[in-house]
């Protein structure tokens, strides 16, 4: 879990975006999100799948 001190004159809007981006950085969101329902190991293997697809069309895309 990301931890974040108080430094010295740092507002709480800062210290707040400071959190945020160790708790994006880390990860922590994705783990709870993808946790929250049981997804099979097929599924899994589905999502893997139509993401790299989706990753390969963006890399055509752009390139040509």
């Amino acid at each position: 879990m990301p931890r974040v001190v108080k430094m010295a004159n740092e507002t709480d809007e800062s210290l707040l975006r400071r959190f945020r981006k160790q708790v994006t950085k880390a990860g922590t969101m994705t783990v709870v999100r993808n946790k929250r329902w049981h997804v099979s190991k097929s599924e899994l293997r589905r999502i893997k799948k139509k993401k790299a697809a989706r990753r390969a069309r963006r890399r055509q895309t752009v390139t040509d």
